[in-house]
């Protein structure tokens, strides 16, 4: 046989096992990203917007009065200081974001004030929780993921140095009082997290198993590399559990069911705590795009926001977002008491708001007030909050 029909049956072959690649793992990748999806609108024609608050990551709805908590930064900063998309110049980095509330019932907004909170390297900020006192309903626990720069060693190559902080407040206040920072070698990559009501512990989530460096991209490729951090006041950090994937948003219900948001595979998973404080895994549920950040309404529903784009987020929108807009989606996440029940769909999954971006731009949080029937939207470079009446 000739040197060029060996170099052609080679290529035969290499051609075969690229398309097979290309079949049965990156494109159902390419398709979750929103390869071809066209955005279909709807629940997004009864909004307002507040054009004050933005690029707010994650926000929190305090049901009892309606009011809306918010962890913000600048449009501006974003594309420089963002580590969980790897973005790391440090010196865009904006170390004055803050805490904001959003009263629906008076328009206004409050940024809160620190107090006793004195690090030179400030707040960064992304993943929240706030949690109203086991001991005084009216004194509520904020918890922030704060991503900071490296004390040492150059962010591209070291990463960020995240640590959690937490921070106390009175409903109604303007300001919110220093109680600890939290920094441990298990909290590597933070991203979202859910505290507890006595404000001594919290589970975050790791994005990522490594903090720099392409190997992060095969995640992509299903690689689980990623976790859910126990931390306690005196007991310290431990894995909660290990060897996930994607995760991203993590929130808990009131009969201790945890969910978390397997954002690259487009997933929700649903985890029991355990005596120990670890997780344990009791199902899945599958969706058809990527998601980030997920709350729980007054009813159990789980609402998650999630990209019908995923590749114009990441790439165009974090990029630029003053002038890429990024199409958005709000799911409801609630047990299936259909007929499809009886044939094994626990879940049901209503794609209950969708916007091109012109409204609603890379949502990255949702909340529902079932009491007043308000969406509330907003992401981590996105323009304003967006609120929909439903």
């Amino acid at each position: 046989m000739s040197v060029g029909r060996i170099l052609l049956n080679i290529l035969v072959v290499f051609a075969a096992i690229a398309g097979g690649f290309y079949q049965l793992k990156l494109k159902p990748i390419l398709v979750k990203f929103g390869q071809g999806r066209i955005v279909d609108p709807r629940g997004n024609t009864d909004c307002t917007t507040v054009p004050e608050l933005k690029a707010c990551e994650k926000l929190v709805l305090h049901q009892p009065t309606g009011v809306i908590y918010l962890a913000c930064s600048t449009q501006e900063s974003r594309p420089h200081w963002l580590p969980n998309a790897q973005r790391f110049n440090s010196t865009g980095a904006s170390r004055t974001d803050y805490v904001a509330t959003y009263n629906p019932q008076s328009g206004k907004v409050t940024k809160l004030k620190t107090v006793n909170f004195n690090s030179p390297r400030g707040l960064s900020l992304h993943g929240m929780d706030v949690v109203a006192s086991s001991s005084n309903p009216s004194e509520l626990w904020i918890y922030l993921v704060n991503h900071r720069e490296p004390l040492n060693g150059d962010p591209k190559v070291v990463g960020a140095d995240s640590s959690v902080e937490v921070f106390k407040t009175a409903l109604g206040g303007t300001t919110m009082e220093y109680v600890r920072t939290v920094e441990d070698p298990l909290v590597l990559t933070p991203n979202d997290l859910t505290g507890t009501a006595d404000g001594k512990a919290f589970w975050v989530t790791n994005d990522y198993g490594v903090k720099t460096g392409l190997i992060r991209d095969l995640d992509l490729l299903g690689r689980a590399t990623t976790s859910v951090v126990y931390c306690h006041e005196t007991e310290g950090c431990k894995y909660a559990i290990q060897n996930m994937h994607g995760n991203n948003g993590i929130t808990r219900a009131p009969n201790g069911t945890f969910y978390v948001v397997n954002s690259i595979g487009g997933q929700l998973t649903v985890l029991e705590k355990q005596a120990d404080n670890t997780l344990v895994i009791t199902d899945v549920i599958e969706s058809d795009r990527s998601m980030d950040n997920a709350s729980i309404d007054a009813e159990g529903h789980v609402w998650v926001a999630g990209f019908p784009k995923a590749l114009v987020l990441v790439y165009e929108h974090f990029a630029n977002p003053t002038k890429v807009a990024s199409p958005s989606t709000a799911f409801r996440f609630s047990i299936n008491t259909g007929p499809n029940s009886f044939y094994g769909e626990k879940f049901k999954i209503d794609r209950v708001f969708e916007d091109d971006g012109s409204l609603a731009s890379g949502i990255t949080s949702v909340a529902y007030d079932t009491e007043r029937n308000r969406l509330f939207m907003h992401g981590i470079a996105t323009p304003h909050l967006v609120i929909c009446k439903l």
